[in-house]
């Protein structure tokens, strides 16, 4: 572990070591199955480690023009990209830039089609099948706007198209991956011989301790020798789950009925998913409430009334000027951050085996120039 008094805090830590080991799990899938595996910018966008991850993987997916020029200027390989609705001012620079096109309907298809000649286009569309228990994070939610019905696909056809893309897992193992795959082939199964590609989408959580790879790896073999296609999976967590950290540091203690710690991160600024999600981050050394005999609420310096981490015990009291290291804080965190109240944007640094460099910071300017 890097030492904690080592950086300016608030900041980000992105560990190189355990994204190695996390790019190393799905080169394994890759090597097995021939299938290809591209980082979803969406959950991770850090291109200070891109080189490392290029060394690995087959290129990146975006979900706007800025994620795609940066996939296309910092990573290379391939560059996909998936929009629920392309704006013409942006169409062809787009085109410029990306090698494979995603489209969310036939009238998008039909009017940009022409645009992306030489391109391989393809079709996102909906298999009417999801685990995922969260609404908002559902993309098979009754209503979703995301992915055509499989009516409309039978009705318009698929000429011209060179691959189907599907989306519906979250955080979910490969036996979700083979219920979902099983509604898609109900619905799909007799199109997929003519197609280049089948893209299964993101979700997977390859690398999480107990995520089963041998199956993942079978249903991709069967499906490809079924359908003659090549497959493609964009993780995005599943490539820096558990690589990087949120260190802070402890302003001031108030009591409400309970002791509070005031810290300088932010759960709306630079943890967002905190509050939206919401879920509770892990903390190197504390507890769950009654674990251990200290017990904090844990909030930032802002005006949000709710900008609150979490209640969490300790084995000694916290002091003012304590630090504190939250994890897995790489994903859909640095992507989601904001100024929220002026807060500052953390710092960002790069850590290997038990050294740390920083790699970028941020001031007054980045605030002024958001508002």
């Amino acid at each position: 572990m890097f030492d904690i008094n080592s950086v300016k805090t608030p900041c980000y830590v992105i560990d190189s070591n355990k994204l190695e080991e996390n790019l190393k799990i799905l080169k394994y899938v890759k090597d097995s199955t021939g299938c290809k595996i591209l980082l979803a910018q969406k959950a991770f966008s850090c291109y200070g480690v891109y080189p490392l991850i290029a060394k690995y993987l087959d290129g990146t997916t975006a979900s706007s023009l800025y994620e795609a020029k940066l996939g296309y200027e910092e990573f290379g390989k391939e560059t996909h990209i998936f929009s629920a609705g392309y704006r013409e001012s942006e169409i062809d620079e787009i085109a410029s830039v990306c090698d494979h096109i995603v489209f969310n309907s036939y009238y998008q298809l039909n009017k940009y089609r022409s645009k992306f000649i030489g391109k391989s286009v393809g079709i996102r569309v909906n298999p009417c099948y999801s685990e995922v228990e969260t609404e908002i994070y559902n993309p098979c939610a009754a209503g979703s706007r995301l992915g055509i019905q499989p009516d409309e696909v039978f009705k318009n056809g698929i000429d011209g198209i060179d691959g189907i893309h599907f989306h519906a897992l979250c955080e979910q193992n490969s036996d979700v991956l083979e219920r979902v795959l099983a509604s898609f082939e109900e619905r799909f199964g007799s199109l997929l011989s003519r197609l280049k590609w089948v893209n299964f989408g993101g979700g997977h959580h390859i690398s999480r301790d107990g995520y089963d790879v041998e199956k993942l790896i079978k249903i991709i073999n069967e499906f490809k020798q079924k359908y003659g296609v090549d497959v493609y999976l964009e993780p995005g967590e599943a490539i820096a789950l558990n690589a990087g950290y949120l260190v802070t540091e402890v302003l001031d203690i108030v009591n409400n009925g309970i002791d509070i710690a005031i810290l300088d991160c932010s759960a709306e600024c630079h943890m967002p998913d905190v509050i939206e999600m919401p879920y509770r981050p892990n903390i190197i050394g504390a507890g769950d409430v009654c674990e251990k005999p200290y017990l904090y609420r844990l909030g930032s310096q802002t005006c949000l009334a709710g900008d609150v981490i979490g209640d969490y015990s300790f084995d000694e009291p916290l002091n003012i000027g304590d630090r504190l290291i939250l994890c897995d804080m790489a994903i859909y965190s640095m992507v989601k951050n904001n100024t929220f109240n002026g807060i500052g944007l953390p710092s960002i640094y790069i850590s290997k085996d038990d050294n740390v460099s920083l790699w970028k910071e941020f001031g007054y300017e980045d605030f002024k120039s958001r508002v």
